[in-house]
């Protein structure tokens, strides 16, 4: 199994986290079921949701700082989720490579957005705030 499929995993579960209101640990069974996980695998998905999840108010506020003429609640859910994760990856996990996360974000917006659109829009607000916490770096 890759991270790619651990990431389409823990979208999923942001997802019915941020739709059905649900707890992360309820979206997470659901989500993890009919996987053949490592240990490894399955650690990896859960701190992606529960960093995810801890960190929603922040990823929300810089997400929403870097829209152009949209606010966060007119968002699809497919992308605001996919915007706080790969965010998350970016801001809070130094072993992953940013342009690895901001791939595997618009790989899932292809698979999941809605529009043609999704890909770019996503694109252009992660290169934004890529580009800001960049510039708050020392």
């Amino acid at each position: 199994m890759s991270r790619r499929v651990a990431r389409d995993i823990a979208f999923r579960a942001l997802f019915q986290i941020d739709i059905g209101k649900c707890r992360a640990e309820q979206a997470l069974k659901h989500s993890l079921k009919g996987f053949s996980l490592s240990s490894t695998e399955e650690e990896f998905v859960h701190a992606l949701v529960t960093g995810t999840v801890d960190n929603g108010l922040f990823l929300d506020e810089l997400i929403q700082k870097h829209l152009v003429k949209w606010a966060l609640d007119r968002l699809s859910a497919v992308d605001r989720n996919l915007l706080r994760l790969a965010l998350y990856e970016i801001l809070y996990r130094p072993d992953i490579p940013d342009a690895v996360s901001i791939n595997e974000a618009l790989e899932l917006a292809k698979k999941y957005g809605s529009t043609g659109e999704a890909v770019g829009f996503i694109n252009g607000v992660l290169d934004r705030a890529v580009g800001e916490t960049f510039e708050r770096e020392p």
